[in-house]
């Protein structure tokens, strides 16, 4: 790793510690920037993983009081089975020979930059329900068994994807709960927050264990991606998150683009 190396990775994690701590879309430039720095794509997705995943941590305790109001089941069987598809994910990934997930890197940035731009209004949506309905919500505890049930197997598959590659998860879950009849935004996004730090800790776990992380580069981009988030956050702020998401989009779809255009000329 060279020193312009070690400094595209760095400015890569704090601007992405900075972005997660904002709006999200962090993995827009830590990703690439492992990938440019000439790490192959399954390591970089590993390395990228373990280099967020703690500063992510942080943010679970301001929704503690959100995350009591839900049911014991809901709270053993959602983590249980973000925990086995991050799992699974991650032995997917690590399954999957590197020319393949080269070509499947431009879809993924992709799909995680369109589901980047729907979250807002997917967001306002549900809050515009919860103001119409003005009902107490109680979680996902008053739908029964069976919806549970339905809403884990969701979980699952979500999971899986976010084990292999994580970008948009975080938009996946919020519209699951919504579809099973969650309608409070901060209970929801309380869950949301514990399971996708189940899931990508699952997976980090499992890319430690496996020799997957590129040691010099995450260590380097943990503590990018820790000062971003809480340093940068403050100067983020101030800027209008209306231009931060429209920033973080155009990163995404100019990575796909480039990504496309170089699996093309390949």
């Amino acid at each position: 790793m060279t020193f312009l190396d070690a400094l595209v990775l760095f400015l890569a994690a704090v601007m992405g510690g900075t972005l997660n701590a904002v709006a999200g879309g962090g993995s827009f430039f830590c990703f690439p920037a492992l990938i440019f720095t000439g790490i192959p794509p399954i390591q970089a997705n590993a390395t990228n993983t373990v280099a967020l995943w703690p500063a992510s941590i942080a943010s679970a305790s301001a929704y503690r009081h959100e995350l009591k109001k839900q049911s014991l089941v809901a709270l053993l069987l959602l983590p249980g089975s973000s925990l086995i598809g991050g799992i699974l994910g991650a032995q997917l990934l690590l399954g999957t020979s590197q020319a393949t997930f080269t070509q499947l890197v431009p879809y993924l940035l992709l799909l995680a930059t369109l589901l980047f731009a729907v979250s807002p209004p997917l967001t306002r949506l549900l809050r515009k329900r919860r103001e119409e309905t003005q009902t107490e919500s109680t979680g996902i505890q008053k739908h029964g068994i069976a919806a549970l049930v339905l809403v884990a197997f969701a979980q699952l598959l979500i999971s899986i994807y976010g084990g292999f590659f994580g970008g948009g998860i975080g938009i996946m879950m919020l519209a699951t709960l919504s579809l099973m009849g969650m309608d409070n935004i901060h209970e929801m996004n309380g869950i949301k927050t514990v399971l996708t730090i189940i899931i990508n800790g699952a997976a980090v776990v499992l890319f430690i264990l496996r020799g997957a992380v590129v040691w010099p580069q995450a260590l380097l981009m943990i503590l990018g991606s820790i000062i971003g988030g809480y340093a940068g956050a403050y100067y983020a702020r101030k800027i209008d998150p209306k231009y931060v998401r429209i920033f973080v989009i155009c990163i995404g779809l100019g990575l796909s683009a480039y990504f496309f255009i170089r699996q093309l000329s390949a």
